[in-house]
């Protein structure tokens, strides 16, 4: 059986603007280098920066699910609609079909790992 090991220096770093309309820039730090790492069961597995400010917009799963895990600080997640305040150590679901959005309104940098697996 084949094992690997990636080191931090060696995971892809990527910005993106306004991501699904959000505000300012998220930082993406990509821990796999393809969906083959998944077995083609997802697309992401990822850890998100988002700075004080910082906003990933609310968008529709329409044939994936995405799941976070709340690594640092407190942000506002919009739950298919429902405004809820997530704290470091919670999870979020997000189902097919559903929607989600976060958006860090404190002055701390908020970090989520995100995995998103094809329904």
């Amino acid at each position: 059986m084949k094992t690997m090991i990636r080191k931090a220096e060696e995971c892809k770093m990527e910005y993106r603007e306004h991501m699904r309309d959000g505000d300012g820039t998220v930082e993406i730090t990509n821990f796999i280098q393809g969906n083959s790492e998944l077995n083609d069961k997802g697309r992401l597995f990822a850890k998100l920066t988002l700075k004080s400010g910082c906003s990933i917009g609310y968008h529709v799963h329409e044939k994936d699910a995405e799941l976070f895990y709340m690594m640092k600080g407190t942000a506002e997640y919009n739950d298919n609609g429902e405004i809820r305040t997530v704290h470091a150590g919670d999870v979020m679901i997000c189902p097919t079909g559903t929607g989600h959005g976060i958006a860090n309104r404190s002055e701390e940098t908020v970090e989520v790992i995100a995995v998103i697996v094809y329904a």
